[in-house]
């Protein structure tokens, strides 16, 4: 209530006011025309307005309490609609979590008689089984049966409705609090093995496993190192590309991890903190309504030690790290992506490289054999030279065949070249026949449809179209017979026009008059100017009397040089001014016939 401050009091002001003021200050507040102050009146008046203040007070009080608690009942059905919306979900994930251990554990198969780890694995699940239907039974079951015999009771205490209290309730009670306290005992024992199995997991540092794809790209594939390249500046060239790449990817995933080392994991809050912190941003996404103001009240709710602002900043720090993190796995897939792109073409380019040193291999190899044909025939000839023209025509034989041969392998390596053209031609040709097919298939539906729907149109719309057509018809009649009309009006007209300037015509040259020239009269003096020159006194003249007021007779008044002067000093609207005029007589008296009657003496 001290934070409520009193209403002003509001006095109506008046221009009079100061002419008041003026007389007390010059015949002082001492008169005896002014009572005392009535201090104890005024202290009622006080007091009477603050109590009205403090009750408005209360009021407003009152009314900003229910509408906090409305606002809070509002906020909080809201929370309830998202988590009636997530708990689902969660169960949902839940079992489809469960189902798919399961499948897993019912897929797996020992690979030989020696691999008995899958045999182990099946025992640990049955035992797993068996000490959870065990903790269900030690802790679950008795708080139920503990339940059920706590309705039965209040139920049967309710039907006999009984006053004494039952003997039996200490025993109840305490039974109550030894099942509190082991309900106790056993979730402290199940947070401390959550603990434990953490820092189980924690300890195997599996995180090197989950980034070890990172460095892949910092080795050559076997492929190609291994590879056999006869070409050693190729296989260089390659080799260096794999390297530069994986120097590229490395500085990029260098300088991500730099910035993800500037904060740790839980962006500086506590491990449990930033799970719950996390959990709640997942549960408000951007499909719920106004998910921004309910994340924050919800997350106000959860931290009240923590500062708006500061729940703010964590937000920003998880964004970051979210948003780095997504770049360290789009840019460790990029470089995954660069580097298969990289060793397909390193592995064409080396299948490329074999396949032309093979046949430059063959090729000289074909050239040599041709050679030492040449060189074996040469001796033949120098030796038997006898036999000379035998020899030639054996050397034109053998020439002849090494040149079919060679001309066969080349028509053999053209063939096989066209044939695989040939192939790769026709694939092509059957995917675009099969597109094209595709294609007319899909326009001859869509033509099919649209005939179908223009014929149905065409025919809903025949009688539609008959009557438009008629009714165009009638209306094309209906104005070529009105513009006929219209032409016989202006015909007729124009007819009765040039018959009436005819006979207009024919009495202006009966009426004719015909006048002598006259050259006096036409420069003399005409009557009009006679007559306004002769009579000037008289047009000066006024046409009528006036009975009014001039403005000497007006200004004469004395009622008017005062009102002027008020006006001048600003008091036209003031009781004194009102006063001075009322008694202020006209210089002349008015007329009795002028005097208005009282409104009583006014009778219908």
């Amino acid at each position: 209530m001290s934070g409520i401050r009193p209403h002003t009091f509001l006095t109506n002001y008046q221009p009079d006011h100061v002419e008041k003021l003026t007389v007390r200050l010059r015949n002082g507040l001492s008169s005896s025309k002014y009572r005392p102050a009535e201090y104890n009146r005024l202290q009622a008046i006080v007091d009477a307005k603050r109590l009205e203040t403090a009750l408005i007070g209360q009021k407003v009080h009152k009314t900003r309490r229910g509408a906090r608690s409305t606002k809070e009942s509002s906020v909080l059905l809201q929370h309830r609609q998202v988590w009636s919306r997530e708990f689902p979900r969660l169960q949902k994930a839940e079992e489809k979590a469960a189902d798919e251990i399961w499948d897993f554990l019912e897929q797996i198969r020992p690979s030989s008689w020696t691999d008995t780890s899958i045999f182990s694995l099946q025992d640990e699940e049955s035992m797993l089984q068996t000490e959870r239907e065990a903790f269900r039974l030690d802790t679950v079951e008795p708080i139920h049966q503990l339940r059920n015999d706590l309705s039965f009771r209040l139920r049967q205490v309710r039907n006999q409705n009984a006053t004494s209290r039952p003997a039996d309730w200490e025993h109840l009670r305490q039974q109550i609090n030894a099942v509190k306290e082991q309900q106790e005992d056993t979730c402290s024992a199940l947070l401390v093995e959550s603990l434990a199995l953490e820092e189980e997991i924690a300890a195997l540092d599996l995180d090197k496993y989950l980034t070890a794809s990172d460095h892949l790209a910092d080795v050559v594939p076997e492929e190609v190192r291994d590879s056999d390249c006869p070409y050693p500046e190729l296989k260089d060239s390659l080799l260096q590309a794999f390297h530069s790449l994986s120097v590229r990817h490395q500085m990029r995933l260098q300088s991500l991890q730099e910035q993800l080392q500037t904060t740790d994991k839980f962006c500086g809050w506590d491990k449990d903190d930033h799970l719950r912190f996390q959990l709640t941003l997942s549960q408000y996404a951007h499909d719920v309504p106004d998910h921004r103001a309910l994340c924050m009240d919800m997350l106000q709710r959860l931290f009240p030690d923590r500062t708006r602002h500061e729940l703010l900043e964590h937000e920003r720090a998880w964004d970051r790290q979210r948003f780095t993190q997504a770049q360290l796995r789009a840019v460790t897939q990029q470089g995954q992506r660069d580097r298969a792109e990289l060793l397909a073409k390193a592995l064409v380019t080396l299948q490329e490289a074999r396949n032309a040193h093979q046949e430059a291999l063959e090729l000289h190899a074909d050239r040599k054999h041709q050679q030492d044909i040449c060189l074996h025939l040469r001796d033949k000839v120098s030796g038997r030279c006898s036999s000379g023209e035998a020899q030639q025509e054996e050397v034109a034989k053998l020439e002849a065949t090494i040149a079919a041969r060679r001309q066969e392998e080349e028509l053999d390596r053209l063939k096989r070249e066209q044939e695989k053209e040939a192939t790769l031609r026709s694939q092509q040709k059957e995917k675009v026949n099969s597109f094209h097919s595709k294609q007319q298939q899909r326009k001859k539906v869509l033509e099919q449809r649209d005939q179908e729907r223009l014929s149905d149109l065409r025919r809903g719309d025949g009688g539609t179209a008959r009557r438009d057509k008629e009714r165009v018809q009638v209306r094309a009649d209906m104005l070529q017979q009105r513009r006929e009309e219209r032409e016989a009006r202006e015909a007729e007209r124009q007819r009765e026009e040039d018959e009436r300037q005819k006979r207009l015509e024919a009495l202006r040259n009966q009426v004719g008059v015909v006048a002598d020239a006259d050259p006096e009269r036409m420069m003399a003096d005409t009557q009009a100017w006679k007559s306004r020159h002769l009579n000037v006194e008289e047009l000066q003249k006024p046409l009528y009397m006036l009975n009014t007021y001039t403005d000497s007779q007006i200004v004469s008044d004395p009622r008017i040089r005062v009102e002027q002067a008020l006006r001048e000093a600003g008091l036209q609207h003031s009781r004194y001014a009102r006063e001075v005029l009322s008694v202020i007589r006209p210089p002349r008296p008015p007329r009795r016939d002028t005097e208005s009657l009282p409104p009583a003496v006014i009778t219908v």
